[in-house]
């Protein structure tokens, strides 16, 4: 699997990055996976491809703030990012992983690799809900995917050092909880991994055995991306 770690200079580059990452594979059909890492260097909201904005997100907070909204390709609620976060996006090709197609499957292949990467910082990180790792019952990563005819995107938070009362600045309590949630607010839901952001990436980068090559990255379809859709209301903020 190739590595790519890379941070790009805006929140819409990040965000359409991920999209061109499995747009290109999915067009390749028997392309390499990637692992491509980064992480925010000022607070963001992104919300899931079928999010309501107004049942999710603090508007007002985020426009008083200068804090963009961005939708991403792929499903689940709002999250907030920030330093602290580290972001991660897996590509797999279905013809190397034909069993992927399968959301459960999906989830469990990635989740579970995911903790025991980190369960020897981290002892008893675990699959939670359908998507998130949860350490000592509070959740510290959450993730979702997006599928193509012969690819698939999937992309999360790892949080270590992440100012959590920004969470409750800028999203409202979610529409949809896992059973494990059990109502309770997001200062006492959400945790950091007591890890370093160090350690966070190497052992992320570890565990899917990354290497770093030089490779182009779909420089030209992420500005296009950027340009039809990432920087415009009528994705962003359209109504669903």
């Amino acid at each position: 699997m190739r590595l790519l770690d890379l941070t790009l200079s805006t929140p819409e580059e990040n965000i359409a990055l991920d999209e061109a990452l499995v747009l290109v594979a999915d067009r390749e059909a028997a392309a390499r996976g990637t692992l491509r890492i980064w992480e925010p260097v000022s607070p963001i909201v992104v919300v899931g491809r079928s999010s309501a904005i107004a049942e999710e997100v603090n508007v007002a907070a985020c426009e008083a703030d200068a804090v963009p909204i961005i939708r991403r390709t792929s499903g689940g609620a709002a999250v907030v990012a920030a330093p602290g976060c580290l972001m991660y996006a897996l590509v797999f090709a279905y013809d190397r992983r034909p069993d992927l197609r399968l959301i459960d499957r999906a989830h469990r292949f990635v989740l579970d690799r995911m903790a025991a990467a980190l369960d020897a910082l981290a002892p008893g990180l675990r699959q939670a809900g359908v998507s998130d790792l949860a350490f000592v019952n509070r959740k510290v990563s959450g993730n979702s995917m997006r599928c193509c005819r012969h690819s698939m995107l999937y992309h999360g938070t790892l949080l270590y050092d992440m100012p959590l009362e920004l969470i409750d600045r800028y999203l409202c309590m979610p529409p949809r909880q896992p059973d494990y949630r059990e109502a309770r607010p997001h200062g006492a839901f959400v945790a950091n991994l007591p890890i370093s952001g160090g350690e966070v990436r190497s052992r992320t980068v570890g565990v899917w055995q990354a290497v770093a090559t030089t490779d182009p990255w779909p420089r030209e379809l992420t500005t296009q991306l950027v340009r039809e859709k990432y920087a415009r209301d009528a994705w962003n903020r359209k109504i669903v």
